[in-house]
């Protein structure tokens, strides 16, 4: 009896395992969304029936789909099927066919899409051959998009964006889409000197004669057609007609990015490039194609995301003799205008007023905080860069000793004596230093004593009596203000540079870099902490800091937030109370009086008041060995405080003493 029960269980749990181990058109058709959704296409194809490979050989099937996922961009691709119910499930085991329908959501270029499908399953294989029976897709082109069932090919219209302008203050532009022209040549005309004549174009748009070749030997190229070289100014008269003169060459009106302001705001606005291989690998693909351009320096970079706009992108299926079929579609928005505090006016105007020196200005609008110029010399013109026919112009200004491509604006330098209305403003509040307040200082040096060693503090002039603030700003006294430094220590110095907005980025739209007071932050050097004083030492400050520090003595003691984008606010408070009203007063007729009694008296050149503060900044080789020096003045109307400029000059020393005043002066004048 127990015999018979045993061989009774047996046959139960075969019959049991090989039901767990038969293939269901449910798992299999999991495992192939599963390959669909992760985009092994490969692994699909080993999936299609007898019947779906012998009508859609590989390259028809999963590899036109994968070349039309990569076309169209597709991500976040999310393919879900209902599962057969038990009673579905084993009547398609049964009759050996099951239909499963499924629902495929992807994000392409163009948005979203999302379609329903359904898929038949057919079971293949014989039971007693070496081949074991297995569900397979019957797949289709319905599978890819279900208008493709029929035939029919994918379309991907492209619309691309209009670059966004940028505007000045009074909408003047900076940075437009204007008229340029295309030079280009049409192969059949060039007549019997065909090689001298592109030979001759080669040199005159300043490219390279393979280039041209190249150009004109690309498959699409036929004799009749214009094939285009390079762009041009369409200011550029002289040389459009040099090349109207040779055969062959035609030229057609196009639309390209313009630079009215030229060199005087070319480290500004910067300009656009060609897209690099190494670009893209980092930009959005939906909206980036190796022919595209991108921002490159300045503004066109700083807002190149909302310069650029967005592509308009419309994925269609074609049929002949049928409308076009929409799968999706995303309008083309153009990118937006940017309009800037800065006056191309008083842009312009600094900048001509370096001529052939090299340094940089910032002028603001010391009440409301507005950014009016900012500029570089020497520098670049972004036309030139674009459309300029000198094939070494990179070599040229690489190889400038004055280094065109450095943005000085952005970068920072000692400050020299106009940083002394800072550390008065600072000894004021800390209350080491009292208005009207003096100190004797004799002789032309100071040390304090045997630590310095052989270090002294010099002033270029002596006293009559006790050094007070104004006294010391008016004959720009480093013995006081060094002195004055010692007094309140490093603690309390270094607190009151960073109430002034050191160590810490400036509250402002364009990256510049940050004003320091020493390589290591502190000043723990006694010496390190006199030099500081004045301007000289360790500390660096960008133009535009510099000018926001005046702000303070012409806004009762309160910095100004500066400004560059119209829509921001303006008049907004950056740094509070750093002084008194009183104090600030006090400071404001003290540089009134460096200009009538000081170090800037050329500033009286103007026929109304100017108010202002000079320095000279040593740049020393060595302890022993003198440098360069560096020209800054900071100017502003003593009454219409409607403009300021902190100017600095490079390599004074052999040039005409308060050559800054003496540009600040007359660029006021022409504002005037």
């Amino acid at each position: 009896m127990k015999r018979i029960l045993l061989l009774f269980i047996i046959p139960l749990v075969l019959v049991a395992c090989s039901n767990d181990e038969e293939v269901t058109p449910n798992k299999r058709f999991n495992d192939y969304v599963n390959h669909w959704n992760e985009q092994e296409f490969g692994e699909m194809y080993g999936m299609f029936s007898q019947v779906a490979t012998e009508s859609y050989p590989e390259d028809q099937s999963t590899l036109r789909t994968e070349k039309i996922y990569q076309d169209l961009n597709v991500s976040d691709l999310q393919i879900d099927f209902e599962e057969l119910n038990e009673e579905e499930l084993e009547m398609a085991m049964e009759e050996g066919t099951a239909e499963l329908p499924f629902t495929v959501n992807m994000e392409t270029i163009a948005g979203p899409i999302t379609y329903e499908y359904e898929a038949t399953l057919v079971q293949q294989g014989e039971e007693d051959e070496e081949e074991e029976m297995n569900w397979y897709v019957n797949w289709d082109p319905g599978f890819i998009f279900p208008d493709l069932k029929d035939g029919g090919e994918i379309g991907i219209d492209t619309v691309n964006p209009k670059r966004g302008e940028i505007l000045d203050r009074n909408q003047m532009p900076l940075a437009i889409n204007g008229t340029i022209v295309e030079v280009g040549v049409v192969p059949g005309e060039l007549g019997d000197n065909a090689e001298q004549s592109k030979k001759q174009i080669a040199e005159l748009l300043g490219i390279s004669a393979e280039s041209v070749d190249t150009a004109l030997n690309a498959g699409w190229v036929q004799d009749n057609l214009f094939v285009p070289l390079k762009s041009v100014l369409s200011t550029e008269e002289e040389l459009l007609s040099e090349l109207s003169a040779i055969d062959g060459v035609q030229r057609r009106e196009t639309t390209g990015r313009v630079y009215p302001a030229g060199e005087a705001a070319g480290h500004l606005v910067g300009y656009i490039r060609s897209i690099t291989a190494d670009d893209l690998e980092d930009l959005d693909p939906a909206q980036y194609s190796a022919n595209d351009k991108i921002g490159s320096r300045g503004l066109e970079a700083h807002y190149e995301e909302q310069l650029k706009g967005k592509k308009g992108v419309k994925i269609t299926i074609n049929k002949e003799e049928q409308d076009e079929i929409i799968l999706a579609e995303t309008p083309v928005e153009d990118g937006e205008t940017i309009t800037v505090t800065i006056d191309v006016n008083v842009q312009e105007k600094l900048f001509k007023s370096y001529e052939e020196d090299a340094g940089t200005a910032a002028a603001i609008n010391p009440t409301t905080g507005e950014t009016l110029a900012l500029v570089s010399s020497p520098a670049f013109d972004p036309n030139e860069v674009l459309y300029g026919t000198s094939g070494d112009l990179w070599e040229r200004m690489e190889n400038d000793e004055q280094n065109p491509l450095i943005n000085r604006f952005a970068s920072t330098y000692a400050p020299g004596s106009v940083f002394k209305p800072v550390t008065g403003a600072i000894g004021l509040k800390d209350g080491s230093i009292k208005l009207g307040e003096g100190i004797e200082i004799d002789g032309l040096t100071w040390s304090n004593g045997e630590g310095w060693g052989n270090y002294e503090v010099t002033r270029v002039s002596t006293s009559d009596g006790p050094v007070d603030l104004e006294d010391a700003l008016i004959r720009s006294d480093n013995i006081f203000f060094a002195r004055k430094a010692v007094e309140m220590g490093s603690d309390a110095y270094v607190s009151g540079l960073n109430e002034f907005g050191f160590g810490e980025d400036l509250p402002f739209e364009y990256p510049i870099t940050m004003s320091t007071i020493s390589t290591s932050g502190d000043l723990d050097d006694e010496v390190l902490l006199a030099n500081s004083s004045y301007g000289q030492g360790e500390l660096e400050m960008s133009a535009l800091h510099v000018a926001l520090t005046y702000t303070t003595f012409l806004n009762e003691g309160n910095m100004i937030m500066p400004t560059f984008l119209t829509s921001e606010e303006t008049a907004q408070v950056w740094k509070e109370g750093l002084i008194t009203p009183e104090q600030a007063k006090a400071i404001q007729e003290a540089l009134r009086k460096v200009v009538t009694e000081g170090t800037a008296k050329k500033a009286q050149n103007a026929d109304f008041p100017i108010s202002g503060k000079t320095s000279t900044v040593e740049l020393k080789l060595s302890d022993s060995e003198s440098g360069a020096e560096n020209g800054w003045f900071v100017g502003y109307p003593t009454d219409d405080q409607d403009i300021l400029i902190a100017m600095m000059v490079e390599e004074t020393q052999d040039k005409e003493s308060g050559l800054a005043v003496q540009k600040v002066t007359d660029v006021l004048k022409q504002m005037k």
